[in-house]
């Protein structure tokens, strides 16, 4: 490689440090106690500052343990994620292949309608879930979290999978029905295949949202269903702010989406070719 090939890696490499310097950050401040971090700051551990495991050792198994919040958002997250997927495909493939009508409304209409109810700042319709969800007594519990991430998550899915689902070649699909398949075998042999890296970049999407999400989890939960990012917002009380806890509890809520991306990441590549040889 010339010198001139190598300069072009100088803006990588500090766009690179600029970028990991704050998960680094949250890495070490994971590992300090109250004098390291309000004794100014201290960068390299063993050096600045001797590492402890309070931190864990609190969230883990001590009075400030998230082992509950942590199931909670691996189960509403995860069941809402997959039924959303499901019910998801199935209509937009239904809207990419076919042309619906209902009144004067379209299938593009249609679709429209659906990814507009994501545009909707969630604050506009929190309160009504509360209210609906006190009378069926849905209130703190999975299941209601579980319906609201699957509601909100729909919409995403519907709208990119639509997308993925045009660029299957129809006449691979015409060829099927030929040879007799039905309509939800080409659906599930040849469309879903074929869309497999949508598929996942669409589950991960979704799937983050719903991790992340933290005004929905304030609102409709309490203590029986309480998600991660109400342990994080808990860390903060009349004693101060509890940094190591909030930077340990954010390292362990990063794993599962690092997790499935490593899972998925080579069959996020899979291109259309390889779908189509199934």
């Amino acid at each position: 490689m010339t010198g001139k090939g190598r300069w072009r890696y100088v803006p990588l490499t500090i766009w690179a440090v600029f970028v990991l310097f704050p998960l680094y950050w949250v890495l070490i401040t994971a590992f300090k106690d109250t004098q390291s971090i309000y004794n100014g700051a201290k960068f390299i551990p063993f050096v600045d500052f001797t590492p402890t495991l309070g931190a864990w050792q609190s969230i883990l198994g001590g009075d400030n343990s998230i082992l509950a919040e942590l199931w909670h958002s691996l189960v509403a997250v995860t069941l809402s994620t997959v039924i959303a997927m499901f019910v998801g495909t199935l209509a937009a493939y239904g809207l990419a292949r076919y042309d619906l009508k209902l009144s004067f409304w379209q299938s593009r209409d249609i679709s429209f309608f659906i990814i507009s109810q994501r545009m909707m700042p969630p604050i506009v319709v929190v309160m009504a879930f509360f209210i609906l969800f006190r009378q069926i007594r849905l209130l703190d519990t999975l299941a209601g979290m579980t319906i609201v991430y699957t509601g909100f998550a729909l919409p995403l899915v519907v709208w990119f999978m639509q997308n993925y689902f045009r660029q299957v070649p129809i006449s691979l699909e015409e060829a099927a029905l030929t040879d007799g398949a039905s309509r939800f075998m080409i659906f599930w042999r040849i469309a879903l295949p074929l869309t497999t890296p949508g598929l996942i970049a669409t589950f991960l999407l979704a799937f983050s949202f719903s991790w992340n999400d933290f005004l929905f989890a304030v609102m409709l939960t309490q203590t029986r269903a309480t998600t991660l990012p109400i342990a994080i917002a808990q860390q903060q009380g009349q004693l101060g702010t509890s940094w190591w806890n909030i930077c340990a509890i954010s390292l362990i809520s990063m794993v599962p989406m690092i997790a499935a991306a490593i899972v998925l990441q080579k069959r996020l590549v899979t291109g259309l070719l390889g779908g189509s040889e199934r």
